[in-house]
């Protein structure tokens, strides 16, 4: 079962690099206002979606305690995070304080994940 956990986090942090990474390659098209939600964002937000529930499940299954109050508010970060990339995917520039909300709250959930014990 280690094995599978340890698959799936590997697949998460693939999918928060995904979407961090989309993110910060479109810093210097924010600043000048052209950026746009690329489709590693919606991949990334994605594959975290499906790839921490997976790992929920697999640590209840385990018989290893979640912390469900933190897997709560990271869901609710990410289901915002894919609610704006989803519906702002096909627009060709997005506006500046929508775009970093989403980095905000990437980094957000990156940090609620490392440092909530």
């Amino acid at each position: 079962m280690d094995v599978l956990i340890h698959l799936f986090v590997g697949l998460h942090i693939i999918g928060i690099a995904s979407l961090l990474g989309g993110f910060l390659t479109q810093m210097k098209a924010m600043g000048q206002g052209t950026a746009r939600f690329v489709p590693a964002m919606l991949h990334g937000a994605l594959t975290m979606l499906v790839t921490g529930v997976v790992l929920v499940g697999l640590n209840q299954a385990d018989d290893q305690s979640v912390n469900n109050i933190k897997i709560g508010v990271k869901l609710a970060l990410l289901i915002v995070i894919l609610g704006l990339v989803y519906v702002q995917r096909d627009e060709e520039t997005v506006d500046k304080r929508l775009f970093g909300l989403v980095g905000a709250l990437t980094t957000a959930n990156i940090f609620i994940a490392v440092l909530w014990t």
